[in-house]
């Protein structure tokens, strides 16, 4: 229905908040906020007098970037106008096949160039929404292209323009429409020529970027286009060597082809290139920061061969192989040189023992001992162990956390104050102290630190480990530093992201250990799991439930703002762990001892019922993912993982790995709510395989390495992480390095390639 007189009125008015091109000159647009509507701007003069460009330069120097621009830009970390031209497309819309009008088919994508010949506008009665309506017209037909809600199209599209419109071909009764398209408006003279390489939001590949509010697709290439143009003759920050080498287009062509790809293979070897070059940057890096670790002086250990042999033989175990190989390398490097080592292990391998040798040849060395661990319930764990595994070797052990302090000396264990342990700590007197984050208070202070274990290392930042290295009073030594994780890293990511750490991997499972059954079990035969856990159960054998934590993308759809706050979460989590306790406990299992354990419990309520449950007091244990780390209980060989198909695979082994740690056969049971083929085709993998290095290439390969990681790793940007799939490539890449650092450490040989380096490490710094 086309608009009376009188509503073309109400119109108009609606139409002078806006301002347009006078008369579609090819100025560049006076109002920011139609920047991302104008189709007519060729940008020549975004920088004042065309100046040729400099990276460094503010981003509001560019022509149409107002103060309201300047703050969504800079909400996206975008600053300078380098990074402006390195905020690099997630993906591209393919309209680069410009089609005749008569050729067109329902549900293509393409793009046409036609002409103007009518154009209005009309209001939905029923959804009170103003649609834009235009006949565009070629030599061989007629197509509508329509818009919704709009309205500023009536000025800035005249009758009698020629369009190049991209967007989706649809059938509406007998006739085909584009919906919504890209427009951008084509000058006579432009389309005698090569029009396609000026264009930016049609006909061709079109870059598609992270947005914000307010700040869309369309306008960060109104922006980054005419940008381009300034950056012939840029130097490149690589050698010429490295190129040639490597087959990497130069700096230029990369930025280019990167933003308004001539094709994807092209597309393909620009970002090949930044993703070489900040593979590299990061390699240099993390081998400069080993090198330099390495000059660092640091506690000499003894090398006491007779004390090893003597914990080993203090063991009801013998070691693996793995175990032996890996003690002794310790042994050698805390003995010779700074260690900054990384140990990676199967759950259940044994990484504690070779810990608690660690710290038993530093203490008769002298030195203090500090274990540093993400819970309280590791903590206290790894304090009974300690304490067992060398009570015939008489070391002082303390436990130090937000709620408890402890200490154990010649056999008698006791309270003591934060205080008196505090007195011990700064003394000179060797001790090995296990806590949480309670090891980097303020008043913590240690005299003669020797060596720091940090286990599961992930969970902690790059700052509190440079915390718990400072608490050391005497500033002429470093302590050696032992990391430990059991999340199995691919060995292709420990070299991209621990460079600077020697490697050492424990993939041998201790002997005796069967194999933990796994099954995917189907809603239908949920009872069937049920009956099994109760007999096993009358055995004597005890079960854990996992509960899933709510991932991000579902979290947020619990607000509209998309914002919960860490304690929103938790309640969150909390109600689904407990909804499901009651339901075992009422309906399920009311004949069994049942309890839960969750992030929001006191600590002294945690205690008590790991307590219970070690001792067997408690048959079966609703959890969240809080007993993903550490916790051993021997005579649990039960657990049923609920809504499996929110964790990947490596944090699904993890869990797996709180079972089997004894001679019984243990049961684990994956319960999905969905039926979608490829998650339990997912979940089958996990059936199939008991290798934890495995499963987590498999995750890699699945769910992509930012989400396997869980974390943003500092110097690689996302663009960088689908390289991490490539194990040849990170290979090649540290390769080069490697060479670059031997023909000249400082890399002054190189400049640009300096200057991009010192940028780089003062950003990581900064992380």
């Amino acid at each position: 229905m086309i608009l009376s007189y009188h509503k073309r009125k109400i119109l108009k008015n609606i139409l002078k908040k806006y301002t347009f091109h006078d008369n579609f000159k090819t100025s560049p647009c006076s109002l920011t906020d139609r920047i991302q509507t104008c189709g007519v701007c060729d940008g020549s003069s975004i920088l004042p007098g065309g100046t040729m460009i400099k990276l460094s330069n503010s981003v509001s120097e560019i022509r149409g970037v107002g103060t309201r621009y300047l703050r969504y830009l800079e909400k996206l970390g975008i600053k300078t106008i380098k990074d402006l031209l390195w905020y690099f497309p997630f993906r591209y819309d393919d309209f680069s096949k410009i089609e005749k009008i008569d050729e067109l088919q329902p549900e293509e994508k393409c793009s046409i160039i036609g002409s103007v010949k009518k154009i209005d506008i009309r209001r939905t009665l029923r959804k009170k929404m103003f649609i834009v309506e235009a006949i565009i017209e070629d030599d061989t037909g007629q197509i509508t292209a329509i818009w919704f809600n709009q309205i500023y199209l009536l000025k800035n599209i005249p009758v009698g323009a020629t369009l190049s419109l991209s967007g989706k071909v649809q059938k509406r009764g007998r006739k085909l429409i584009i919906s919504s398209p890209s427009y951008e408006i084509i000058s006579k003279q432009k389309l005698e020529e090569e029009f396609y390489q000026e264009l930016k939001h049609t006909g061709r590949l079109i870059p598609v970027y992270s947005e914000t509010k307010g700040l869309s697709s369309r306008a960060l290439r109104y922006f980054i286009k005419p940008l381009l143009k300034l950056t012939y003759g840029i130097n490149d920050t690589l050698p010429d060597f490295i190129l040639k080498k490597h087959g990497l287009i130069s700096l230029q062509q990369s930025l280019n082809q990167i933003h308004f790809p001539s094709s994807l293979l092209l597309a393909t070897k620009a970002k090949r290139r930044f993703v070489f070059e900040s593979l590299l940057l990061s390699q240099i890096y993390l081998l400069k920061r080993k090198r330099k670790n390495a000059l660092l002086k640091a506690p000499k250990i003894n090398l006491d061969i007779p004390l090893l042999q003597s914990f080993k033989q203090s063991l009801s175990f013998p070691f693996t192989e793995g175990q032996r190989k890996i003690i002794w390398e310790i042994a050698k490097n805390i003995h010779q040189r700074p260690m900054n080592r990384l140990l990676e292990g199967e759950v259940g391998s044994g990484k504690t023992v070779i810990a608690i040798a660690a710290s038993l040849l530093t203490i008769k060395s002298n030195y203090q001992v500090a274990v540093m661990v993400p819970t309280e319930i590791l903590a206290k764990q790894h304090f009974n162990k300690f304490k067992d595994f060398l009570k015939p070797f008489q070391v002082k052990i303390a436990l130090l956390t937000s709620s408890t302090t402890k200490i154990y000396d010649d056999g008698l264990e006791g309270r003591i104050s934060k205080q008196a342990l505090n007195k011990i700590i700064s003394s000179s007197e060797p001790i090995l102290v296990i806590g949480t984050h309670a090891l980097i208070q303020k008043n913590i202070r240690f005299n003669r630190l020797g060596l720091i274990i940090v286990d599961e290392q992930h969970r902690f930042g790059v700052e509190q480990r440079k915390k718990i290295i400072n608490k050391n009073a005497n500033k002429k030594e470093i302590p050696h530093l032992l990391s430990m994780t059991a999340t199995p890293i691919p060995r292709t990511l420990a070299l991209a992201f621990y460079g600077d750490l020697d490697l050492s991997i424990l993939d041998e499972l201790p002997k005796g250990r069967k194999k933990i059954i796994t099954k995917v079990v189907p809603p239908k035969d949920r009872e069937k799991v049920y009956n099994f856990i109760r007999k096993e159960i009358k055995k004597g054998r005890q079960a854990f439930v996992i509960c899933p934590r709510i991932e991000e993308t579902e979290v947020s759809n619990l607000k509209d703002d998309n914002l919960l706050t860490l304690s929103e979460r938790l309640n969150y989590e909390l109600k689904a762990v407990k909804k499901e306790y009651e339901k075992l406990n009422k309906e399920i299992f009311p004949n069994l001892k049942i309890a839960m354990l969750h992030g929001k419990m006191k600590p002294e309520d945690k205690e008590t019922v790991m307590q219970n449950f070690q001792k067997n007091k408690i048959n079966l244990l609703v959890s969240t993912s809080v007993i993903e780390v550490g916790v051993d209980i021997p005579n649990a060989s039960l657990m049923i993982i609920e809504g499996s198909e929110h964790f990947g695979l490596a944090q699904l082994h993890q869990f797996r790995g709180r079972i089997g740690r004894s001679h019984y056969q243990s049961y684990c049971f994956l319960f999905s709510e969905s039926s979608h083929g490829s998650i339990t085709n997912r979940l089958k993998t996990l059936v199939k395989c008991n290798d934890g290095f495995h499963l987590a290439e498999m995750d890699l390969f699945l769910r992509g390495p930012g989400q396997f990681l869980g974390t943003k790793q500092s110097g690689i940007p996302d663009l960088a992480m689908s390289s991490l799939l490539n194990k040849e490539f990170i290979e090649k890449v540290h390769q080069q390095a490697k060479e670059i650092l031997k023909k000249d450490p400082t890399l002054k040989k190189w400049p640009l390639l300096l200057a991009n380096f010192q940028e780089f490490s003062q950003k990581t710094h900064k992380e």
